[in-house]
């Protein structure tokens, strides 16, 4: 089984698309819990590219041929992944926040949520304030989730709790943080009502806040 997350990982770091679909329904048919192909293989090979990225050793298209070799195995390891066994526990609204495009982080936690019995809905990248109260409105989720890889768009977040403020809908709403930059500190600092560092703590945490 090892070897099985060694090989989905390098063929993510190696942006090889065709071979990571391949490897992951390998994986699959081999009875492996889709969190762990996802965790111990597709995530592992975002990290290493991740690592090689801030070493100055890949450049920004090589770390986009990476996450689009991460996502073929994202789609092949949704249905397994969105089998809920508990049933519905609530909606949960996430958004990468104004200025910000990068959403690989987001989608590991979406699924992650879909897998535990949450409803997702994910607006997406570079979402502004009023974009993102229009959404809640509509959707009426019970967590809104806001992520930002940056340390120059992860401010916006302060601005996007503001809005629900000024719209007199904080109350009726638990919204959480997360993303590289981002820190419980942070958190406390603008009022979100949580942090989590990644996306098995992310769905521990919507589960606390929800109880």
């Amino acid at each position: 089984m090892l070897k099985v997350y060694s090989d989905i990982a390098t063929s993510v770091e190696q942006g090889d698309s065709a071979a990571v679909k391949e490897l992951t329904r390998k994986a699959l048919a081999l009875s492996i819990p889709p969190e762990k192909i996802l965790n111990n293989g597709l995530v592992q090979g975002m990290n290493a590219i991740g690592q090689k990225f801030k070493a100055n050793e890949v450049f920004i298209p090589e770390v986009l041929i990476a996450s689009r070799a991460m996502n073929a195995g994202l789609e092949i390891l949704r249905p397994s992944l969105t089998l809920a066994k508990n049933g519905f526990k609530g909606k949960i609204l996430l958004a990468t926040v104004k200025g910000d495009l990068h959403d690989i982080g987001k989608r590991i936690v979406g699924l992650m949520l879909e897998g535990a019995g949450f409803e997702v809905m994910d607006i997406g990248v570079d979402v502004s304030k009023e974009r993102l109260l229009v959404a809640f409105k509509k959707e009426r989720p019970a967590v809104v989730g806001l992520s930002a890889l940056l340390t120059t768009t992860m401010i916006y977040m302060r601005e996007m709790i503001g809005a629900f403020e000024s719209a007199r809908l904080r109350k009726k709403v638990r919204v959480i943080i997360g993303g590289a930059p981002v820190t419980q500190s942070y958190a406390d600092e603008i009022k979100a009502d949580g942090y989590s560092p990644d996306a098995a703590s992310a769905v521990t945490l919507v589960r606390s806040l929800l109880q």
